[in-house]
């Protein structure tokens, strides 16, 4: 069971469909595999239609029905051509952004204890990524020059702040200062999810700063 979940704050943004596409992917797989997630959002969706039907009704011009119309002929940025396989646990999501499994991915490699592969969402504003963690691996300390979303997806890791482990998902702020290392029992797999490229604080990997891209897209 899930011990950290998204705000309120983010669940109500969620709900009202305005967060951004990368950022509203990771929110859904943590709210399929909560239970509490599920609640609170439910009981958002109930207030906002209740809302809705409060509102009177705003009558619509033929410019902006004939543009509503077009958009549902324009192609989906996710794409949807991979089926669950049996016993398949990777959340639906992912399995719709993979062509294959954890495996299959292309990886790169950042030191020794991470490696990261890159995924498209058609978000341009923000980097989705997954972390390969090895078990006892160290990500060097670093902030936050931007928000950053982790949804932990097997395995786990701590940092200052706290131990996290597979359901939770975590929000770190600009400015925020963490090193997540890896449960030492078994590798960490975690979806990530940036505005802002991160920036290194440990001396030993300062150097690497300027060099850091958000890879959004």
């Amino acid at each position: 069971m899930s011990k950290f979940h998204p705000d309120l704050d983010l669940l109500t943004e969620y709900s009202a469909g305005t967060l951004p596409l990368a950022q509203a992917a990771c929110v859904s797989i943590h709210v399929n595999q909560c239970d509490h997630c599920r609640r609170v959002l439910g009981q958002l969706n109930e207030l906002g239609a209740s809302l809705m039907e409060s509102l009177q009704p705003e009558p619509v011009g033929d410019e902006q029905l004939n543009a509503v119309l077009a958009r549902l002929d324009e192609e989906t940025p996710l794409q949807y051509e991979r089926r669950a396989q049996d016993g398949d646990n990777t959340p639906a999501i992912l399995q719709r952004l993979m062509r294959g499994d954890f495996s299959d991915l292309s990886w790169k490699n950042i030191g020794a204890a991470l490696r990261i592969s890159y995924l498209k969402t058609g978000d341009p504003q923000h980097e989705f990524a997954l972390y390969h963690i090895r078990a006892g691996g160290r990500i060097p300390e670093h902030t936050h020059r931007g928000g950053e979303m982790t949804l932990i997806l097997q395995g786990g890791f701590s940092d200052s702040q706290g131990s996290y482990h597979a359901g939770d998902f975590i929000y770190r702020r600009p400015g925020d200062v963490h090193a997540p290392t890896a449960l030492q029992s078994e590798d960490c797999i975690c979806l990530a999810v940036l505005d802002a490229p991160l920036k290194f604080t440990d001396w030993r990997f300062r150097w690497m700063n300027p060099f850091l891209r958000l890879r959004a897209g």
